[in-house]
């Protein structure tokens, strides 16, 4: 379900009633722990946390025009669905994720390479996403981000 919303206000106002405030919580917790460098906007028919221009000039490989991406928000057909494209290219940082997860939320992780998916409020676990968003500063995903777009040019 991609989202044709191209503010972050016209999107909040398209979610269904019945996702409105655990999606609302978790927008909160991210913006709170939103390291500085990062802005948030719509990104892929999703609200988008990205490295604007100003922080990061190239942008992104894929579309120099479109900001260096690093996470996204989205309410799915089935799921409110938070993506962290720290803990797909960092495996440190996807083992401390998947070994806190049961200490702050119920269920099984549902979770894809960058993708977790919560189809329950119960299983968002809020203040370890908190604890996640805080842990990769802009510059800190820029370096990443630099060393795994150079190694994928010599491929």
């Amino acid at each position: 379900m991609t989202s044709t919303a191209s503010t972050v206000e016209e999107y909040l106002k398209e979610l269904p009633q019945d996702r409105k405030d655990s999606f609302s919580k978790l927008r909160e917790t991210i913006l709170k722990n939103l390291p500085k460098g990062f802005e948030e906007t719509m990104s892929y028919g999703m609200i988008g946390y990205v490295v604007p221009h100003s922080v990061y000039p190239p942008g992104y490989h894929c579309d120099p025009k479109l900001p260096l991406p690093f996470m996204a928000l989205a309410s799915q057909k089935h799921s409110i669905n938070f993506y962290h494209m720290g803990i797909y290219s960092s495996p440190d940082l996807l083992k401390w994720f998947t070994d806190e997860y049961p200490k702050h939320a119920k269920g099984k992780l549902d979770m894809g390479k960058s993708c977790m998916r919560f189809k329950k409020e119960e299983n968002i676990p809020f203040a370890l996403i908190g604890e996640l968003v805080k842990k990769v500063s802009a510059q800190d995903w820029i370096r990443q981000y630099e060393h795994v777009h150079k190694d994928m040019r010599k491929k």
